[in-house]
């Protein structure tokens, strides 16, 4: 834990090897307009993170657990003593009023389980604002521009069953409202669906900032792009739409859901 007091909000950065892209991440998360206070984990420990770890006095937690993507979130989201926590990624960028958007949002829920925005893509290190797969994102999300489904169950659950829309490095989690562990261990691609799934059975609202509040990049050493090259996603994303739908539809989603992602390979 950081410290014996409670924050309002942590940024909790998952580091891993060499990213080229982790001080930019960083930088992005210095220049928050509502201050917050950074923490960075590992289970790859190097001189490339700690160098960058005492250089904007970061506090740098290494995971000597299990070591796999749920493994290193849930790890972040433990070490984080906020009652606010984001779960960022190195390779990620965030714009300067992403937690102050966010804390506002989360002002107007009674009882927040999650907050997240929307996103835009970084390829080649320019900005996408706008691409089929993002389109559809927002498509899947207009429900929840209407602040009285946020707390809807079925709302939530019904938008879950067509996919994944919530960009995971973009929500932010009430600490207060949730148990652990939030990532279940043993998923590569689908891990953030599903602890959504999860997630919406439960008492509380999906809040959502209908505005672009970070950008998620793809390159071609994002875990992301990588998983897209084998099966993994495909297996997953079945599990997924069975909790939803009956075999015979579920298997029918997964290969018009296979074919929007595609969009993430460069």
């Amino acid at each position: 834990m950081e410290g014996n007091k409670k924050r309002e909000h942590i940024f909790a950065i998952c580091a891993y090897k060499e990213s080229p892209y982790l001080e930019e991440c960083i930088l992005s998360l210095e220049k928050q307009i509502r201050k917050s206070s950074i923490i960075m984990v590992t289970s790859t420990p190097n001189k490339y993170i700690e160098e960058l770890s005492r250089k904007y006095e970061i506090p740098l937690f290494i995971n000597h657990g299990e070591h796999g993507i749920t493994q290193d979130w849930n790890f972040a989201y433990q070490c984080a003593n906020a009652r606010y926590v984001t779960i960022a990624h190195q390779d990620d960028v965030y714009l300067p009023d992403y937690w102050q958007k966010s804390y506002e949002y989360l002002r107007r829920a009674k009882r927040p389980l999650i907050v997240f925005g929307d996103y835009g893509e970084l390829r080649k290190d320019q900005p996408i604002l706008n691409n089929r797969l993002l389109k559809m994102k927002r498509l899947m999300l207009m429900p929840l521009k209407i602040k009285v489904f946020w707390s809807s169950k079925f709302v939530r659950r019904r938008i879950l069953s067509f996919g994944c829309p919530i960009c995971c490095p973009s929500v932010t989690f009430a600490k207060e409202h949730l148990q652990e562990p939030i990532f279940k261990a043993g998923f590569r691609s689908a891990e953030d669906w599903e602890a959504w799934e999860k997630l919406s059975k439960e008492k509380g609202s999906f809040v959502y900032v209908n505005k672009i509040l970070m950008y998620h990049r793809i390159h071609e050493g994002s875990e992301t792009s990588i998983i897209l090259g084998d099966d993994a996603r495909k297996r997953e994303d079945f599990i997924m739409f069975r909790k939803f739908w009956p075999k015979p539809i579920a298997r029918i989603l997964v290969k018009l859901y296979s074919s929007s992602e595609k969009s993430n390979k460069l």
